[in-house]
């Protein structure tokens, strides 16, 4: 099952997506709803719609806490990063997953644009991703438990300000929540829909030229062991929703260096899930 929201008719409609149909919910349930629990029933009394017609939105709108993230979860990422951390090097490889938050007016939808502004940053970055959402409530999940608590899959970009998320005491919190800066979507795909979480294909787009190409096969650690370190003492619940990290080939790491900038395209797909097309388009966040 894919579901997802839509712009019809001037209203935000939560549907499913059904081939190269989307086919609108009965009652005003939400996609929302449907990850805590409810049971979707699609409109006798609306007809499908071809999907090419509708503009997606972002598939959630009601979060619980800040998005979860996680960094340097594929190693050729950590590794190419080496030394261009502005003195923020890690000695070692982290032993555990690395978590931090952004926080959720991040969000757009997976047709919207990036919101850009040089005078807040001048170093925009792409980092396609992998998204977990939880659609079951749980605390200290033990790994072999994880998927049980895992609604589905869709796909974000943690657009990331490299000058921001140094400059504020080595956390990254403040370089990654830009209001209107993460594609969300552009639908979520139930786990029972992906054969091998394992082997899905990410890549990443500038302007045509593949940035980043890699497999979840690559990750440093599983998915499962993110749940279960990440709920170890702390509750996650339905709705919430997990970037699992990005791999390698990330604008800041290169030489020279790739920075977004105002009339950008970035495309970002993963192989089963879909794919997020935004401009990034100047606006005035300061």
């Amino acid at each position: 099952m894919r579901l997802a929201r839509a712009l019809v008719d001037g209203a935000a409609v939560s549907g499913l997506v059904e081939g190269e149909t989307f086919v609108p919910l009965a009652g005003g349930t939400s996609v929302d709803d449907v990850v805590r629990g409810a049971q979707p029933e699609t409109d006798a009394g609306r007809a499908p719609l071809p999907l090419a017609d509708v503009r997606l939105l972002s598939p959630l709108t009601r979060f619980n806490r800040d998005v979860l993230c996680t960094g340097w979860n594929y190693w050729d990422h950590f590794a190419e990063s080496a030394g261009k951390r502005e003195g923020q090097d890690p000695r070692e490889r982290p032993r555990h997953p690395t978590f931090f938050t952004k926080g959720p007016d991040t969000v757009i939808g997976p047709a919207d644009d990036v919101a850009f502004d040089a005078a807040l940053s001048q170093k925009w970055d792409y980092e396609a991703e992998v998204v977990l959402v939880i659609g079951r409530d749980g605390r200290s999940i033990p790994e072999e438990r994880a998927w049980e608590h895992v609604f589905g899959f869709c796909i974000a970009n943690d657009v990331s300000q490299r000058d921001l998320q140094r400059a504020h005491g080595g956390q990254w919190l403040k370089g990654k929540s830009i209001d209107d800066t993460m594609p969300l979507g552009p639908w979520i795909t139930t786990a029972d829909e992906v054969p091998d979480p394992y082997d899905l294909q990410i890549t990443c787009e500038l302007n045509g030229e593949i940035m980043q190409n890699a497999s979840t096969a690559q990750v440093a650690f599983r998915f499962e062991r993110l749940i279960a370190e990440l709920s170890r003492g702390m509750t996650l619940r339905a709705g919430d929703v997990i970037l699992t990290g990005t791999p390698s080939g990330i604008g800041n790491a290169r030489d020279p260096q790739v920075f977004l900038n105002d009339g950008d395209m970035v495309v970002t797909k993963v192989k089963g899930l879909g794919e997020l097309r935004n401009n990034v388009v100047a606006v005035t966040l300061t």
